[in-house]
């Protein structure tokens, strides 16, 4: 389990994450979504210690953040960032080895091996993977670093717009991929998403921001309403449903 208690981040007099406590249950997908600015990319850098909170505490499986030791925290927890930039001429194959750091130190074994091959084949980059980085598309290149982050074989996974420069076809793929994964692996995925239908229809809860507070969560059903979406993102949002799932029309 995730834990957040009292958790606040806050530039000057500026305060981008507000008092959030959260318990988020091992297991499934939970979706953050809230407008630009909501605060959920700085909670998810929060909780993997990218940033140092201004006051409260994160824990993970009864771990405090703040104090574990780096390789035991990162045996346990991997984040995938949405600025992701390497200087380093690099192969997909070399980005994905990465992933393995905290497990082998730079000495991969066969077992190393046989995971980067894996978390290639899951995201469909094995035609691919002894390209450079700089010579394959926004899209492929989101999904190395995914496939980077999950040879990383942490049980939580935290993601950070994980459907950023990804069409339609690879989106739903990547969805169907998480889900997937939380269900055979008994994954735990903490994702940022923007497209309402996607957490919606993928995810197992959903946790609502805005201006720093965390107003809503709860399960799809009961966040992807009209009336609760009016309260998160400011717009009247049609709901439909669709094979069992609620769907948003708001581009009318």
């Amino acid at each position: 389990m995730i834990e957040t208690k009292a958790l606040t981040k806050s530039y000057g007099s500026a305060v981008v994450v507000d008092n959030v406590s959260l318990s988020l249950p091992r297991g499934g997908i939970t979706s953050i979504i809230g407008a630009n600015g909501a605060g959920k990319s700085t909670l998810l850098a929060l909780i993997s210690r990218l940033l140092t909170p201004t006051a409260g505490s994160v824990t993970v499986d009864g771990l405090d953040v703040a104090t574990t030791a780096g390789d035991v925290l990162a045996r346990r927890l991997s984040i995938l960032r949405q600025d992701n930039h390497i200087a380093a001429r690099l192969t997909i194959r070399d980005l994905v080895a990465f992933g393995r750091y905290p497990h082998s130190k730079g000495r991969m074994t066969a077992e190393d091996q046989r995971m980067v091959s894996e978390a290639i084949s899951y995201l469909a980059l094995d035609d691919i993977a002894d390209r450079f980085l700089d010579e394959i598309s926004g899209g492929q290149r989101q999904r190395a670093f995914v496939a980077m982050v999950l040879c990383q074989n942490t049980d939580y996974v935290l993601l950070d717009e994980p459907l950023n420069n990804l069409d339609m076809k690879h989106a739903v793929g990547m969805m169907k991929l998480l889900r997937r994964i939380a269900d055979d692996l008994k994954k735990t995925f903490v994702i940022v998403i923007h497209d309402i239908n996607f957490a919606s229809i993928y995810s197992d809860r959903i946790v609502a921001m805005r201006h720093g507070v965390v107003v809503r969560q709860g399960s799809p059903a009961e966040i992807v309403r009209t009336d609760v979406l009016r309260e998160i993102f400011g717009i009247d949002i049609a709901i439909h449903e669709v094979d069992g799932h609620r769907v948003g029309l708001y581009y009318l």
